[in-house]
């Protein structure tokens, strides 16, 4: 029906007779002439109709937004002055000599010849339409260009694509599964994958040696910016490797990916930091460094202090007091100030000291504070040169469990970075290793893998784990971009003693670590190579890449936190009866 898309017009196309078939993007009509925005998933061209061609041109008057057309006509050059540089067929226009409107269109709930503000509801509700905006259009087409990357970096490096089943047994990876009931096997459940992660150890166990798959992937958690119950992973592994070679080949593969897609060249080597420090002084396993502001340990100048709220925290091994230096944040109002308090409520935190630091050299006379008649003299000038305040700068405090305070503070360095306009341009790739092997879980009294029961510790001795487990440090790694997650992985255990010694830490009995993962234990008995590997989440380095607000804005069909569906309308769950009552007509309609 066609001879071009709308997009690809160009001078080489001059006096040439096309066919093209897409949208009404928008329609004006100037002094007895009719201009019309032809859209198609390529671009947008400009159609002139004449009324020296009179039936042309009363169809081009029949013309609405989002009508479906099909015109024929002659590429022609605009003329001068006229030209559109804003669009990649600015220089060209198709005059018409005819034109088939092949569907009508009612007025869109919204309007898609310009970006306008649309609730997610809606734009969910209509994602059809939602699809057809250009900037929906160009950050799907640029993850389809992420994933084809990244399918040909692999290729290229000797790795083979298998699909992995996603009907399965539960296995323990750190969030509820979604269940789907058997017809076969009336009373039992499948689990939805949250990961292919054993599938993907078992293909290193028959030798495949390099593996990958594009995976689908489900956890029954709640919606965040970057999260989605249902997701889409680059799922990686490797024998013979370890987690140096692991991850400076993943490193070639992003920084091949960023050159390809967005021409964009990142560091030749990754920088990495342990735990440890990311948490020391970022307050999180995912810090963004383009915002430069640190936490400071200052809990050894006030152990002392008469100021309780410090002094516990103080003395607490379990907590924390740490400060954050603000550049310049003197100039925050009480009202701001009040705001960032509340804002570090929602992450536990009871309150948010601070001090202002007005004239440095004159001491306590020149700071202002509501806390400082409870601070001696010698922690407040300790509390200014180790966090190197100056004047005009204000320096926030938090004193908490020391998971409290992290999550708050580090929460709170970045929505400062955001705020005062303090984020540096670009991209700051890191490594963050060294993890903990386990997490004490204080309310059910027992370990807890920080990853998951398949990660291997840096320790090679099932007695030395079990002697000490908290001090057990995991051969795993993150790969943080700009403050997000984008992948994550490990080298796994590959001896049956070590792997069962680390189901025992987990509480897991003989009999349950039998039940449910005797065939991974058997497995590693019939020469079982070391390897590892790592998972990349597509949705979210689609969302960094292509700079969407929200990682439903690369997804063509989002979930959503409604009880149905807003597209369709149909319930987003139903249950078993309705299921089994669902299969029964399905099998009766044959």
């Amino acid at each position: 029906m066609r001879s071009h898309y709308c997009g690809h017009l160009h001078l080489a196309h001059l006096d040439q007779e096309v066919e093209l078939c897409g949208w009404v993007h928008r329609r004006r009509d100037h002094g007895g002439i009719i201009f019309v925005d032809l859209r198609d998933r390529e671009g947008v061209v400009q159609v002139v109709f004449d009324p020296e061609r009179p039936q042309c041109f009363a169809e081009a008057e029949r013309l609405r937004s989002e009508y479906v057309v099909r015109v024929r006509g002659r590429v022609r050059r605009r003329p001068a002055g006229t030209e559109n540089p804003d669009l990649a067929t600015g220089e060209v226009e198709v005059v018409a000599h005819g034109l088939e409107i092949l569907n009508r269109a009612e007025t869109p709930p919204f309007p898609l010849d310009e970006y306008t503000e649309v609730g997610e509801e809606v734009r969910l509700r209509y994602r059809y339409l939602d699809l057809r905006r250009p900037q929906m259009l160009e950050r799907l087409r640029l993850r389809s260009r992420i994933v084809s990357t990244l399918r040909a970096f692999l290729d290229g490096h000797g790795f083979i694509e298998v699909e992995t089943p996603c009907l399965t047994k539960a296995t323990p990876e750190g969030a509820r599964d979604y269940l789907v009931p058997s017809r076969v096997h009336p009373g039992a459940f499948y689990a939805l994958p949250q990961s292919p992660q054993i599938f993907k150890q078992l293909l290193m166990m028959s030798g495949f040696d390099r593996y990958y798959q594009v995976a689908r992937c489900f956890r029954d958690e709640d919606l965040r910016a970057d999260r989605q119950p249902e997701f889409t992973q680059l799922d990686i592994e490797v024998s013979f490797m370890d987690e140096r070679e692991i991850t400076l080949l993943m490193e070639e593969m992003i920084r091949d990916l960023f050159a390809r897609v967005l021409e964009v060249p990142l560091p030749r080597a990754f920088p990495r930091m342990s735990y440890a420090e990311a948490v020391r002084r970022f307050g999180t396993d995912r810090p963004d460094l383009r915002i430069p502001l640190e936490l400071v340990d200052v809990a050894d100048l006030v152990r002392e202090a008469e100021f309780k709220v410090f002094a516990g925290p103080a003395n607490d091994p379990a907590g924390r007091v740490a400060a954050l230096r603000v550049p310049g944040g003197g100039r925050l109002s009480r009202k701001e100030i009040d705001d960032y308090t509340a804002f570090v409520g929602r992450y536990g935190a009871r309150g948010l000291a601070y001090v202002k630091v007005n004239e440095a050299a004159r001491g306590r006379e020149g700071l202002q504070s509501p806390i400082l008649k409870f601070l001696p003299d010698e922690a407040v000038q300790g509390i200014l040169e180790r966090t190197g305040a100056v004047d005009g700068d204000l320096v926030f405090f938090g004193a908490d469990k020391a998971a409290v305070v992290n999550e708050s503070l580090g929460a709170l360095r970045v929505r400062l970075g955001h705020d005062l306009g303090l984020v540096e341009h670009g991209w700051r790739p890191l490594w963050v290793v060294d993890f903990p092997m386990f997490e004490w879980n204080a309310d059910e009294g027992r370990w807890e893998a920080l990853h998951h029961p398949f990660t291997a510790p840096r320790c090679d001795d099932p007695e030395a784990l079990a002697a000490d487990p908290g001090a057990v440090l995991s051969r795993a790694y993150d790969l943080v971009l700009n403050g997000h997650e984008i992948g994550g992985g490990s080298v796994r255990i590959h001896r049956p003693e070590m792997q069962q010694a680390v189901f025992r830490l987990l509480g897991l009995s003989e009999a349950e670590a039998e039940e449910k993962f005797g065939f991974l234990v058997r497995a590693l008995r019939y020469g079982c190579p070391p390897h590892g590997g790592i998972a990349f989440g597509l949705d979210r380095l689609a969302m960094l890449m292509t700079g969407a607000p929200s990682i439903r804005d690369v997804i063509a069909f989002p979930k959503t936190q409604t009880a149905s569906c807003p597209l369709t309308g149909a319930p987003a769950a139903v249950s078993e009866a309705q299921l089994r009552e669902l299969n029964l007509r399905v099998r009766h309609s044959g």
